[in-house]
């Protein structure tokens, strides 16, 4: 008997995704159970008779979007869910702030959903239905009360997330991921395999597998890291373009770096997060790496890809400015790292306390009176650097052909054709006359480039 029984037939639903690559999956998980009760998906939450957000409580922003979001949804008719991080951290203090929440369940028990909509559509109190399991009492990884798969609606058919652990064991003294979706857990090797095949088997051309800290995959369940190993292993199950995210710089071996030389299907692309540049602000992130030792792991991987001569990697990563306590000289030693690295694309971010971090107490402690102005006049040198980082490694793929996985036409206009290169940046190409942007959706094919922009590249088929 399937535990996801048709109940939702005739009603209607819309999902908000804020944040990282996890929740995306996440978000595709609630697509495909609310699919499988019988609801129907809509482009807007002015039509939605469910209205779902999938939160993120890593910075700021986020936090106040989401409330302001929901805040303004008081006098709706729909049922508001509200799953995620913010879910998990607030849990029933959310519901108490905002009494016409119907939902509020946690990062752990994503596969109760079905089962705590139909309560919340058949409460007669209306009363908020709150279920948020904690960090130590986790064990299920995907998996519905019946303890099959929960089912999923990809946002596209040719490429898969598969998050094969979460949770974080680093403890990053600004990051609040350890406390909102617990220690790491792993998905069994097998089933990764199993399920990577059956995702070929469906017709997915690129495979990205997820972690919060990917990297470390299979501590807790091998007693090490058998990361390196599974790479090689979901590579030889025939997806023809495979990544992964997020990797942390301390848990990156040597194993791992050898792949991006003898996996064809492996992209040359590393999303290799540096936080910083200083060492002394490195250490009081607690991140376990010195900026030399991340300019080495840089230099292995690319000289381990040249030498099996295959494509230049892109190097992406995030950087914090105005981290308590940073100096001028830190933020310069940052901009070193940038300079050294060259990277292809950087997320880079204004400090964001975090309430329960270390880094909090660490600002409370040092009553840091660096102006806001100041951080973010770093901040703009910054971001102006790695634009122009981002344009001088765009450079180099003037004339040369792009193999590309085209996801349909660009946003902007649909007389041009949009996809992601091996190195993952967009591609722009124009639709040739007389064919449809839907006939090149999924399908790889190269593209010469005849310009190249600092965010994009641009040519014909």
């Amino acid at each position: 008997m399937s535990p996801f029984p048709s109940q939702l037939s005739g009603s209607t639903y819309h999902i908000i995704t804020f944040g990282c690559q996890m929740n995306k999956s996440d978000s595709e998980r609630v697509d495909g159970m609310l699919g499988a009760l019988g609801g129907e998906a809509v482009a807007t939450q002015d039509e939605a008779d469910i209205i779902v957000f999938m939160t993120c409580c890593v910075r700021e922003a986020a936090d106040v979007r989401l409330y302001g979001q929901v805040a303004s949804l008081k006098n709706s008719r729909a049922l508001v869910v509200v799953g995620g991080c913010i879910g998990q951290r607030d849990g029933a203090e959310l519901a108490a702030k905002m009494p016409h929440v119907g939902v509020v369940f946690g990062t752990h028990n994503l596969a109760s959903l079905p089962a705590l909509i139909m309560e919340a559509l058949e409460a007669k109190d209306k009363k908020p239905v709150v279920e948020v399991i904690s960090n130590k009492d986790a064990t299920a990884f995907n998996r519905s009360p019946a303890g099959t798969d929960t089912p999923v609606t990809r946002e596209h058919f040719w490429h898969a997330w598969l998050p094969i652990m979460t949770g974080c064991n680093n403890f990053c003294s600004y990051c609040v991921v350890p406390y909102v979706r617990g220690r790491e857990r792993s998905m069994p090797f097998e089933e990764v395999l199993q399920e990577s095949k059956r995702l070929v088997g469906d017709g997915v051309r690129e495979i990205t597998l997820l972690g919060q800290n990917v990297n470390a995959y299979g501590h807790d369940l091998y007693g090490g890291s058998r990361f390196a190993e599974l790479l090689l292993a979901v590579g030889e199950c025939g997806v023809e373009r495979l990544r992964f995210v997020t990797s942390h710089p301390k848990d990156l071996t040597e194993d791992t770096i050898k792949a991006f030389a003898e996996l064809p299907s492996l992209m040359p692309a590393l999303h290799l997060p540096a936080q910083s540049g200083s060492n002394r602000i490195l250490e009081a992130m607690n991140r376990r790496y010195t900026a030399e030792h991340y300019l080495h792991l840089v230099e292995q991987v690319r000289c381990a890809s040249a030498a099996a001569g295959k494509e230049p990697v892109a190097f992406s990563t995030d950087i914090i400015v105005g981290y308590p306590g940073e100096t001028e000289e830190d933020f310069e030693q940052t901009m070193a790292l940038v300079k050294a690295v060259g990277f292809a694309q950087a997320f880079t971010f204004i400090y964001s306390m975090r309430s329960g971090t270390p880094a909090a107490e660490l600002a409370a402690e040092l009553a840091d009176e660096t102006p806001r102005e100041m951080i973010q006049e770093r901040f703009d040198r910054l971001v102006e650097l790695v634009q122009e980082s981002a344009w001088t490694f765009n450079q180099q793929f003037l004339g040369t052909e792009v193999l590309t996985l085209f996801e349909g036409a660009s946003k902007r206009d649909s007389s041009v054709l949009a996809g992601r290169g091996p190195q993952n940046q967009t591609v722009h190409a124009p639709l040739p006359k007389g064919k449809s942007s839907a006939d090149f959706v999924g399908e790889l094919l190269p593209v010469r480039i005849s310009e190249a922009k600092t965010w994009y590249l641009s040519g014909t088929l």
